[in-house]
């Protein structure tokens, strides 16, 4: 199989990359040249596909299969996809949850309502940019695209650090902030899983909520793993949603992965995720995370993007948080 990876040196891209390789493939990369490095054994060709004639690099080549992860305005997208329309077999999207139009019912499916956005876009949001993009492949490929929403998405290589913070923190030791319910169910997807969906060709193309099934672990599972692998004097020091609320802490970003029952955002954990799993998505659970980490020593800057403000509660106010419940 000949795979084609625009970018390749994020965190999705990397995964994918690392997935081609491991499954003897041919794979190319195309990218600026900018950022990371390329893999032996991976082709590195050069370009900016949001310049005049920056896909020149890719003209007269074929592949079997192109993954893209952009994520900034759609027009970049749509130019890729007409440029390579003769040229690749299936063309794989990594779009977002963030896609569908708020409010969003839980257990909301891939039929729910996304944004309004338009393939052609020169700029927008975040969820704009994917929903463009995503009609953009759609537009060109019919059949032949896959787009991938994928939810929380964790492992290895990840460049926003939210599992990562929670390593580092349990890692700490001492009494650690821990939001309730420990029961509460959570929905990720390991990058490595959504990597090998990404590159099944049993995979049918369409949209797919690409994240496992709610409850595939809970709060209490994941931050017990998080002591274990990290070997810390950690304890974990349970405390009720609403009172960590009422003290203004931020769901998500400074607790990350946590959402509670009730909140507006809670969807992003309660997806349905039948069509992925009925077209092969495997998860599996937590799981070597910390060797990465301890391998790199920090989380690694997003590829060709700005640094967003880092995520996790600042350690004086989780302190206060854990005096004011004794």
């Amino acid at each position: 199989m000949r795979l084609l990876v625009l970018g390749g040196t994020g965190f999705v891209g990397g995964a994918v990359v690392g997935a081609g390789l491991r499954r003897m493939w041919e794979v190319t990369v195309f990218n600026r040249g900018r950022h990371g490095t390329t893999p032996a054994g991976v082709r590195r060709l050069r370009g900016d596909r949001t310049a005049p004639g920056g896909l020149a690099a890719l003209a007269g080549q074929e592949w079997d299969l192109v993954v893209d992860t952009w994520d900034g305005a759609p027009r970049a997208v749509r130019d890729s996809a007409r440029a390579l329309a003769g040229q690749v077999g299936r063309y794989g999207y990594v779009s977002s949850g963030s896609v569908y139009a708020e409010p969003v019912a839980l257990g909301s499916a891939e039929d729910a309502p996304v944004v309004d956005a338009a393939p052609d876009a020169f700029e927008g949001d975040y969820a704009a940019n994917k929903a463009g993009a995503e009609r953009a492949v759609r537009e060109v490929y019919g059949e032949r695209a896959l787009i991938a929403r994928a939810g929380l998405i964790l492992g290895p290589g990840e460049d926003i650090g939210r599992l990562p913070w929670w390593l580092q923190r349990t890692a700490r030791g001492g009494a650690v902030l821990a939001p309730g319910p420990a029961d509460l169910a959570l929905q990720y997807v390991d990058v490595r899983d959504l990597a090998a969906f990404l590159l099944d060709p049993e995979v049918p193309g369409g949209t797919f909520n690409v994240v496992s099934r709610t409850g595939h672990a809970t709060m209490g599972e994941l931050l017990a793993a998080c002591v274990a692998v990290t070997g810390a004097e950690a304890r974990l020091r349970w405390i009720e949603p609403e009172r960590i609320l009422a003290a203004g802490v931020v769901p998500w970003n400074d607790l990350p992965i946590w959402i509670p029952a009730g909140h507006p955002y809670r969807w992003l954990q309660e997806r349905d995720v039948r069509a992925a799993y009925a077209a092969g998505l495997v998860c599996r659970p937590v799981t070597d995370t910390w060797s990465w980490l301890r391998a790199v020593g920090v989380v690694p800057p997003r590829a060709g993007r700005p640094q967003r403000a880092s995520v996790g509660l600042d350690p004086a106010r989780e302190a206060a948080l854990l005096s004011a419940g004794r």
